[in-house]
């Protein structure tokens, strides 16, 4: 462990823009795969996953977890919501109901891992952490590449229908990667680009952005329950977990108020409603109260740290 001051990491308000005020996120930097042979190999109870549930990144994983039925493989810890200057705190340090201690080194924050794993890491500290107990590191912490590690690295110790489940089939995996290259560029980030925007020009950019990137969805989801080839794949966890964030979160914090999903777009509207209310790992994975701490106590955007009591309710019946 060091004594180093990472705070340039952890705290926001200590970001720096691109010149023209935009936004621009770090690139994750463990990216190493479990799979057989290699050296994170596939087994039960070596990995743990470090979560938030306010962030969208983290709860991809959670999603293709409990599709994927690897709740008894790789336990997890939820952080509290409440991002500070000292990165994600735990629950022995921020009591939020819901959030929990580290359980195998009873660290203070998030940060506390990545010095562990790497004492001169020098990159932000983000939510999911994949770690490795028994070579005591981070395997990974790109959500994208551990939601496809969840789909498949561990199939030959699930149960066959839990195997047999495939959300990256190879028949539309061309399809797939091109749908989750826009969606990430111009929405799951682009809300985001528009939030943390410290210049009217780059605010104005990326929202109308990601406007034009749900009037796309609207116009793919017209008449489906899916976004390709008629089931459930990645992509719906990748949109699920912007949209929905959108109406409770982004529409007033990240000023993307140009239409709400309830409001504006009656496809996705549907579709992510059927999501949350028929799959129940997409509903057990939404935690609104942790969704709205998190985002509106960001001190740079909403220094007053008032959380909205809307919208009512936070996702409407089916």
């Amino acid at each position: 462990m060091t004594s180093r001051d990472t705070t340039a990491f952890s705290d926001i308000s200590k970001f720096k823009n691109e010149p023209d005020g935009s936004f621009k996120r770090a690139v994750s930097t463990f990216r190493s795969f479990i799979e057989k042979g290699g050296q994170f190999a596939p087994e039960k109870d070596r990995y743990h996953l470090y979560v938030s549930y306010g962030c969208p990144w983290a709860t991809r994983t959670l999603i293709m977890r409990k599709l994927k039925g690897l709740e008894d493989i790789i336990p997890i810890t939820v952080v509290s919501p409440r991002l500070g200057p000292n990165g994600w705190p735990f629950g022995n340090i921020d009591e939020f109901p819901g959030a929990e201690p580290d359980p195998l080194y009873n660290s203070s924050y998030i940060p506390d891992l990545y010095l562990r794993a790497d004492p001169n890491h020098a990159t932000r500290f983000t939510v999911p952490v994949l770690w490795d107990k028994k070579l005591n590191t981070i395997v990974n912490n790109e959500s994208a590449e551990i939601v496809r590690m969840f789909n498949s690295a561990f199939n030959d110790i699930l149960p066959a229908d839990k195997a047999a489940l495939d959300l990256y089939p190879e028949p539309n995996r061309a399809e797939i990667d091109q749908l989750n290259e826009w969606m990430y560029s111009d929405l799951n980030n682009g809300v985001y680009r528009a939030g943390f925007a410290t210049s009217q020009d780059a605010y104005e950019t990326a929202v109308t952005k990601v406007f034009a990137a749900l009037d796309k969805i609207e116009g793919i989801l017209q008449g489906k329950d899916y976004l390709v080839g008629g089931r459930l794949t990645e992509s719906d966890i990748r949109l699920f977990v912007t949209i929905i964030r959108f109406d409770p979160a982004y529409v007033g914090h990240f000023k993307c108020n140009i239409r709400t999903i309830r409001g504006g777009y009656p496809a996705i509207h549907s579709w992510m409603r059927k999501l949350y209310w028929n799959i129940p790992a997409f509903k057990d994975s939404t935690f609104f109260d942790h969704i709205k701490a998190g985002y509106y106590g960001l001190a740079t955007i909403n220094p007053t740290g008032i959380i909205p009591v809307g919208p009512m309710p936070h996702i409407l019946p089916l």
